[in-house]
């Protein structure tokens, strides 16, 4: 069979997955055009790709999901065919549809599979059809508050309300309880709409227990498909993936074949071509459910690619271009052990709220046979409120789980990023966490888990803080000692390290912020001297909990000694807006503190009332009260947007809300007052 591959593609992306897309492209002898708006005139997709076209403002609605511009662009620089990438307009039919009635190919599936899955009520009617096991729910027509709540009511508590053209966690809602459902249904109909233009809605029961797993299945234009394998992508946050792995852990030949088998009945019963993700719950008892079809190149996509040997961007350029598919199902083989780790630009200890910044540092692990990086940010770019905060995405591979994981962890803590807080010590943390060591997944794992994850119980805290005030006496004395050793008088006791009071001990007093709380430190500091190597010791005192340290730092390691336990641990100092912090990563678990500088300022009076202020840079989405209510606590006051995710601000106790400072559709600065708020006088 002679086919002629493209010569010339284009990427209607941004970001991470334009750069993937591009590398491929590349090694195959394909140029590439990318696309580009306001925010991403000096963007790395631009750089990389051969050619690149402006196409609009910031805002992704001025850009990015302006399909006419992206179709101009690619006839404009005489590109034969369109890769969509994932989000954006990779799902869109409209956008299909046009670049087949513009004689342009579409990378991804034909319209009418795109249609087919593009409703999640339509896609589970056309799987009960094909035999593809169902999730009990509600899938129908008639939309009315009253019916959708029956059905919730009909199928108990807790229910999940997801919409219908939805995906990425978008527009879906766990409603727990009967009197949660009003709010969730409006939040959900509010975010379905703003995300995708429709606010269809379906009722699904929530399963309390099941693992998030996906089957990766390909086929081609000549009536092949197969499945390359699943993937695990239980461990979530807002209903987005964090960690991602493959194989699932305890995964059988018989289930997997089961599974494998259900996806490309799903597939072929919509004619389908190219890469696509058939995603179901997997409920404890080993059943499994169809949940959605995903007709396009999911994020995760490396963790298969690392396990199967194969690029699977190449194999959706061939097969666009006609090719038959690369390999048969049983030529296809399973290879060790991959996780993908998404770093985000987000606040983990704020509930994951996205946050924005310039990567002032940025420094991701080497790169080599067990570990790669797809990201598209340099050291210098700014992460904005426009698009999606993930930064990089961190895949590694080894050949069992075990040592995979300890390649994953490895890596986590050689990562280093200033200018903004990312999630990297949380998902140190979590990947170190015995139950996820130990494959204890499902959907719930990082709310079950919490306490473990984020170390925030009392033993953590005695056994960590006294770690970091180490460091923080070890780093001001290697300091000292440089100023010493470049001072015209190093004997001067202005550079002595040894915190020297007259008639007193040698004590160090500080302020440590551990998990939003504050510790007075003190540092009491002993030379030796009947040693054969004299150093220096130091009495940590916390909480009224004390310990003996002593320690040297070389590089970015800590070495430690506390109560005669000798380890070390990785170091990472970031220098952010907020000012500096640090991340100690040990074999268990990384310690993120902060040194707390006194506050010279004079405190502002509470009187009772004030502002509530934006927890992020954002959109004004809606009011959900008017001014002059008289609100309960706890009450839902208004909803900002920022970067695909809403943020409910609600009031902080019984009160009155006197005034609004912004209206919907209006930009907001992180920190801007929104809310003149009086709280009651018996509050």
């Amino acid at each position: 069979m002679n086919i002629k591959q493209f010569s010339k593609i284009l990427i209607a992306n941004r970001g991470e997955i334009a750069c993937r897309v591009i590398r491929t492209a590349r090694k195959m002898g394909i140029r590439t055009v990318a696309v580009y708006s306001d925010a991403d005139r000096d963007a790395l997709h631009v750089a990389m790709a051969d050619e690149a076209v402006h196409i609009g403002g910031a805002p992704s609605r001025e850009s990015y999901l302006l399909f006419d511009r992206v179709i101009d662009a690619a006839k404009k620089t005489g590109a034969e065919a369109i890769h969509p990438g994932y989000g954006f307009l990779s799902e869109n039919a409209a956008f299909c549809r046009a670049c087949k009635e513009n004689n342009i190919v579409f990378i991804g599936p034909p319209v009418g599979a795109i249609e087919a899955m593009g409703s999640k009520s339509a896609a589970k009617q056309i799987m009960e059809k094909a035999q593809v096991p169902l999730v009990p729910g509600y899938h129908g027509e008639d939309q009315s508050r009253d019916i959708l709540k029956k059905a919730s009511d009909d199928m108990g508590y807790p229910v999940l309300l997801k919409a219908a053209a939805g995906g990425g966690g978008k527009g879906m809602r766990q409603v727990w309880k009967e009197s949660e459902f009003d709010e969730a249904l409006a939040a959900a109909k509010r975010e379905a709409m703003n995300g995708f233009g429709d606010d269809h809605m379906l009722v699904e029961k929530y399963l309390t227990q099941p693992r998030h797993v996906e089957i990766q299945v390909f086929c081609d234009q000549h009536g092949n498909g197969v499945y390359l394998f699943e993937r695990d992508c239980s461990v979530q946050r807002r209903h987005q993936k964090v960690i991602e792995e493959a194989p699932a852990p305890g995964m059988t030949e018989e289930l997997r074949a089961a599974m494998g088998d259900a996806a490309l009945r799903a597939a072929q019963a919509i004619d389908y071509v190219g890469a696509g993700t058939v995603e179901f719950l997997l409920d404890v008892d080993g059943a499994f459910y169809f949940m959605e079809m995903n007709t396009r190149l999911q994020v995760e996509h490396p963790v298969t690619e690392m396990i199967s040997g194969q690029d699977l961007v190449e194999w959706q350029l061939r097969v666009a271009a006609g090719e038959p598919l690369p390999l048969a199902q049983d030529q296809l083989r399973l290879n060790g052990h991959a996780f993908e780790a998404r770093i985000y630009a987000e606040d983990p200890d704020n509930d994951f709220l996205p946050v924005t910044g310039t990567l002032s540092f940025l420094q991701p692990p080497d790169v080599s046979d067990h570990v790669r990086v797809d990201t598209g940010v340099r050291q210098g770019d700014d992460v904005s409120v426009f698009y999606d905060p993930m930064i990089a995405k961190l895949i590694v591979w080894d050949e069992n789980r075990d040592k995979a994981l300890q390649r994953l962890t490895k890596a986590l803590s050689e990562y280093r990023i200033s200018g903004m807080t990312t999630n990297i010590d949380f998902l140190y943390n979590l990947a170190n966490s015995a139950p996820f060591r130990e494959a204890q997944l499902d959907t719930g794992f990082i709310d079950k888990h919490h306490s473990v994850i984020f170390h925030d119980e009392p033993q953590d805290i005695k056994q960590n803080l006294p770690l970091a005030a180490l460091y923080l006496v070890l780093q001001q004395a290697q300091a000292a000692q440089q100023r010493a050793a470049l001072s015209l008088d190093a004997t001067s006791p202005w550079n002595a390290t040894n915190a020297w009071r007259v008639n007193e001990p040698h004590l160090h007093h500080f302020s440590l912020r551990f998990h939003d709380s504050e510790f007075s430190v003190a540092v009491e500091q002993h030379t030796i001297h009947s040693t054969p190597t004299a150093g220096t010791r130091y009495s940590i005192r916390v909480g009224g909990n004390t310990v003996v340290a002593e320690g040297r730092i070389d590089g970015n390691t800590l070495h430690a000694n506390i109560d005669g336990y000798q380890f070390s641990a990785s170091v990472a100092e970031h220098v952010d807006p907020a000012g500096n912090h640090y991340s100690l990563y040990t074999q268990n678990s990384a310690l993120s503190f902060a040194l707390v500088t006194p506050d010279l300022g004079d405190a502002g009076d509470d009187s009772g009332s004030g502002g509530l202020t934006a927890p992020m840079n954002g959109t004004m989405v809606t009011l959900l009260v008017e001014a002059g209510s008289t609100v309960s606590k706890g009450d839902a006051l208004l909803v900002m947007e920022a970067m695909k995710m809403e943020h409910t601000i609600r009031a902080p106790a019984d009160g009155v809300v006197e005034a609004f400072f912004f209206q919907a559709g209006e930009l907001v600065d992180g920190g801007a007052e929104l809310v003149k708020f009086a709280v009651a006088e018996d509050a």
